[in-house]
């Protein structure tokens, strides 16, 4: 996976007027904000300019398929937040693909939100937004590619919020 996105933060092109389609399934057995993340995956493909017809899939999972799917593609043990499965990036801009598919797992989401002080929909909006970051190439391998990363997860969220 690349340490830089194609599209940057500060990089603006003019989508279409339609909103992208985003798939969201939950299977995590767990009161979720579907809706509210499908708004904020809107709002945030928007924001980084891609096309509006562009796919997403967002799918909650309970914490033993999340422990299946992080074994099975990270090869770590246990569960995790979020994994994000990139398939297809716009070659131009404009294009419409099938970006990838973006995994949460509210019940680990809810220990992180109690550790961090804050709401478990906060963190599943905080989650959502950093799985479509790694699905757009973005990383967080070193610390300077973590600091972008985290801001923009975070800038996404909060204007997404004020919306």
């Amino acid at each position: 996976m690349p340490s830089t996105a194609l599209f940057k933060p500060h990089e603006i092109f003019e989508t279409a007027d339609t909103y992208m389609t985003i798939e969201s399934n939950n299977r995590s057995g767990e009161l979720v904000p579907s809706d509210e993340v499908t708004s904020l995956l809107q709002y945030s493909l928007g924001s980084l300019g891609l096309n509006a017809d562009c796919e997403v899939s967002i799918t909650f999972v309970d914490e033993s398929e999340m422990t299946e799917l992080h074994v099975k593609w990270m090869d770590e043990p246990g569960p995790t937040d979020v994994l994000s499965f990139p398939m297809d990036m716009p070659e131009s801009v404009g294009e419409v693909v099938t970006l990838g598919d973006i995994v949460i797992c509210p019940s680990v989401a809810a220990r992180q939100a109690a550790s961090a002080g804050h709401s478990i929909n906060h963190e599943i909006y905080i989650l959502a937004a950093h799985g479509l970051l790694h699905i757009l190439g973005y990383d967080h391998a070193n610390p300077a590619d973590e600091k972008v990363m985290f801001e923009l997860q975070e800038k996404l969220v909060k204007e997404w919020g004020e919306s």
